[in-house]
């Protein structure tokens, strides 16, 4: 549920991205997904703590939808022994060469999510506040008993500093959680929905602007800006959720016993933590 800040753990099952899906399984982190007669996505839990995320979708996507000026899935159960859920196909496919009439409309749309009524939001399922707090905590002690002691010496006070900043961020409005451009579907020019919301919760906004400031070109990231109006302190405290992603890598790649995505999220770590003075 807690923000993963791109470049650390998402859910993956939308990674194939509604069109893009084969017939089978998906390889999702948390669950698994697979097309059905050509119009319909059903995701299945890998785990069962991922079970209660796929069902608060179903809760809170109906709801949210309405408020939202691009199309999102509306997932419903489908099957409740083993959980399946079921929503419709979102046309469209990753967008993977983003320009500034996509960053426009993607600015249009983070600025709905993240004005929608909090409280009507938890009451539809949303994972609360504190949860995300609570969560976020769990996570910081994690990184600074498994993953900082891998830091190189001169490194770890500019780590240590990550996480004391990431504690103190706010959670304030309905976030996406997990944005990226695998979770950003368009067509040619224009932006057709965003998928994936296993990790919406009341959050930090500043997490769901990371890819669109520092992921993207900069045209992109200028007309986001523009029509999101990122506040610069937005843009600091997005800047620290973009330094934290990594981090989520190393855990998993330690949970999975995969010493190349460990590897891999340490170059993450090292390239976006500060340069030692």
């Amino acid at each position: 549920m807690e923000e993963h800040a791109r470049g650390g753990a998402g859910d993956g099952a939308g990674a194939l991205a509604e069109e893009e899906f084969a017939e089978g399984f998906s390889e999702g982190w948390d669950s698994e997904a697979r097309l059905v007669d050509g119009r319909w996505v059903e995701r299945r839990p890998r785990r069962p703590e991922v079970a209660g995320r796929l069902r608060a979708e179903t809760r809170l996507m109906p709801w949210l939808a309405r408020a939202l000026p691009l199309a999102v899935p509306v997932p419903r159960v489908a099957f409740d022994d083993p959980l399946v859920v079921r929503h419709a196909l979102v046309p469209g496919r990753p967008l993977t060469a983003p320009g500034a009439g996509h960053g426009r409309a993607l600015g249009a749309f983070l600025r709905a999510l993240h004005a929608v009524d909090t409280a009507e939001a938890v009451r539809h399922g949303a994972p609360s506040a504190r949860a995300a707090r609570e969560e976020r905590a769990a996570h910081a002690a994690d990184f600074r008993a498994r993953v900082l002691p891998l830091l190189p010496a001169d490194r770890r006070a500019s780590g240590a500093a990550v996480l004391a900043a990431v504690r103190d961020l706010p959670a304030h409005a309905l976030v996406h959680g997990d944005l990226g451009p695998e979770h950003v579907l368009a067509r040619e020019d224009l932006l057709t929905g965003v998928i994936d919301f296993c990790d919406a919760h009341i959050g930090d906004p500043a997490n769901d602007v990371v890819w669109p400031l520092f992921g993207g070109p900069p045209s992109f990231a200028a007309a986001f800006a523009a029509a999101y109006g990122v506040s610069r302190d937005l843009r600091d405290r997005a800047l620290v959720w973009h330094r934290l992603g990594p981090w989520y890598e190393v855990t998993h790649g330690l949970d999975l016993g995969d010493e190349d995505t460990v590897r891999s999220g340490l170059r993450g770590v090292l390239e976006r933590l500060p340069a030692p003075a």
